[in-house]
């Protein structure tokens, strides 16, 4: 009889399709875009977006990978595990890291049709408007990533910090 210490893990699924494989200029302009929507963005700012957004979409491949980098941009593990509750969190949080949260669940679950009034406020009140786009771009792009990994079945798991980088 085998402990549950001792049991294996579960088997690890495959990916539906290298999608960048078969649809590679469509890959190199997602790569490009979020080169360029990544511009003037504090990187560990962009990295709590960008884990925020893959928590909602339940990307597993972009959670994976935007964690690791979140560490190694000098991220908390605290604030990174923090990030799934951080309405009841918002103490390991600045105003400026919270208006980018809230905006990009906002942006992300816009089942609404809009992006609330006092949402959007409050990140125009803590960002310069050009921040507020790249950030706007940013909260985008991680949510087409996060689209192509759930719909293809990324595998998470294996990423390096940085590797995509």
């Amino acid at each position: 009889m085998t402990t549950a210490q001792e049991a294996p893990y579960a088997h690890e699924h495959s990916p539906r399709l290298d999608w960048a494989q078969h649809a590679p200029e469509v890959y190199k302009a997602m790569v490009r875009l979020d080169a360029a929507a990544r511009r003037g963005l504090d990187p560990k700012l962009l990295e709590l977006v960008k884990i925020r957004a893959s928590q909602l979409n339940h990307c597993a491949f972009c959670l994976d990978m935007h964690t690791k980098d979140a560490l190694a941009a000098g991220e908390s593990v605290e604030r990174i595990i923090q990030l799934g509750a951080w309405e009841e969190s918002r103490h390991f949080y600045t105003e400026k890291e919270l208006a980018a949260i809230e905006l990009t669940e906002a942006v992300t679950v816009i089942t609404d049709g809009f992006v609330p009034d006092g949402v959007y406020e409050r990140a125009a009140e803590q960002f310069e408007e050009a921040e507020l786009a790249q950030l706007i771009a940013a909260i985008t792009v991680i949510n087409a990533w996060n689209r192509f990994g759930v719909s293809t079945r990324m595998v998470p798991g294996h990423y390096k910090a940085g590797q995509y980088k």
